[in-house]
């Protein structure tokens, strides 16, 4: 009887440092070991995008006029007596085009083009977001990274959309942008 207790106990302390020592392991895998792959750990994965938006430039705040009630950032095109508010989309094409602004207005002799938009010249690239997309009057697109439209119809290409012009309808910005060739200035601030 005295051997059984012996096995018995041996067992049972072989049984807990099995345990212990499993726990150990994965313990330290889960604090930062090559092992764990990053989509087992989804705080790995956060942390990695919190760094990744951080170490992203920013574009100071005093520089960019947004309404505080919904968060949206706003530019402005002026046509001659017209102003157009164009609320930015949220991507890293809009983002250079505001730090472009952040130098001064920009102003940009646009044509008419095709029938549904004005297009002029940035004097610059910025970087692109394309995507497949049918436009809609008050689109405020880049093209080609280096041109920008504001649609008054509709067109389907691959496109990076910059904005979206409020409160206007179709009629409305047609006539605001008049027929042939306008120039627009692009700003930060109203007038």
């Amino acid at each position: 009887m005295n051997g059984r207790k012996i096995i018995s106990v041996m067992l049972a302390l072989a049984l807990v440092l099995g345990c212990v020592s499993g726990c150990g392991t994965g313990g330290q895998a889960q604090q930062g070991s090559d092992v764990v792959k990053e989509e087992e750990s989804p705080e790995l994965s956060i942390v990695s995008e919190a760094e990744e938006e951080a170490s992203a430039p920013a574009v100071p705040e005093e520089a960019v006029q947004e309404d505080t009630a919904e968060g949206e950032t706003l530019i402005y095109a002026h046509i001659g007596e017209n102003t157009l508010t164009i609320k930015l989309e949220n991507n890293s094409s809009a983002e250079a085009f505001v730090r472009l602004l952040q130098n001064g207005d920009l102003t940009i002799e646009m044509q008419d083009y095709g029938g549904f938009e004005k297009v002029g010249s940035l004097g610059t690239d910025l970087p692109t977001n394309d995507k497949r997309i049918t436009t809609q009057a008050g689109d405020v697109i880049l093209y080609q990274g280096n041109q920008i439209t504001i649609y008054y119809d509709t067109n389907t290409w691959s496109f990076t959309r910059l904005g979206r012009v409020q409160n206007l309808s179709a009629e409305a910005l047609r006539n605001a942008l008049g027929e042939g060739t306008a120039t627009v200035v692009f700003s930060l601030g109203e007038r």
